[in-house]
């Protein structure tokens, strides 16, 4: 009889480490509402500092992610401002082809591929000249509207729970069931240094 206490000891302690683990990871989401035990509020991580770590990850994401620096580089990347001339010039092109024949059918066909070519020309130069002082007005007022921080907190703070729980675990279902196991391989190794213990004492 003793020495099924001593087999059993190992099993028990992987079994303790085990559950000890899970109820850690689910500690993580649940109790979503907090919860009165002999005076002492119980209630999962994340609920609990969800305004803390929306504010703490807003600041993470403007400072290292993503901030009105950036859409300032890639206003002035001369590689997005010729993408743009060439949308610009082929909606004037479009706008003039459908503005005449809309306006007369007829005076668009008196009006050579010369004349409608050098108006596109002329009006695709004009857009060109102002684009630059359009993007850079157009950042500042990004700047002022679109705070990435708040917009972030904002988000992050009315983020349903049952949402960032499937997310979490879809990302790191593989981690959290390692640390189930972890805590039952930790139990066993403890439960059996346990039992040669007092076998031996």
């Amino acid at each position: 009889m003793e020495y099924y206490k001593f087999i059993m000891a190992p099993f028990i302690g992987a079994l303790i480490g085990w559950l000890t683990n899970y109820l850690a990871v689910k500690m993580l989401f649940y109790p979503r509402k907090p919860i009165n035990i002999l005076g002492w509020k119980l209630q999962g991580v994340f609920p609990k500092r969800q305004q803390e770590l929306a504010s703490s990850l807003g600041k993470i994401v403007e400072r290292e992610f993503i901030s009105h620096e950036d859409i300032q580089k890639v206003i002035n990347d001369p590689r997005f401002r010729d993408r743009l001339n060439n949308i610009l010039s082929e909606y004037i092109h479009n706008l003039l082809s459908r503005k005449l024949n809309s306006l007369h059918p007829v005076l668009a066909g008196l009006l050579s591929s010369r004349v409608a070519d050098s108006l596109q020309a002329r009006l695709s130069r004009e857009s060109e000249k102002i684009l630059p002082q359009l993007l850079q007005r157009l950042a500042e007022e990004l700047e002022h509207s679109l705070d990435f921080k708040e917009v972030v907190r904002h988000k992050v703070e009315n983020f349903s729970m049952d949402k960032l729980e499937e997310v979490l675990f879809s990302i790191m279902r593989k981690e959290f069931r390692f640390i189930e196991i972890i805590g039952a391989v930790l139990g066993f190794v403890i439960g059996t240094l346990q039992a040669l213990f007092f076998f031996f004492a």
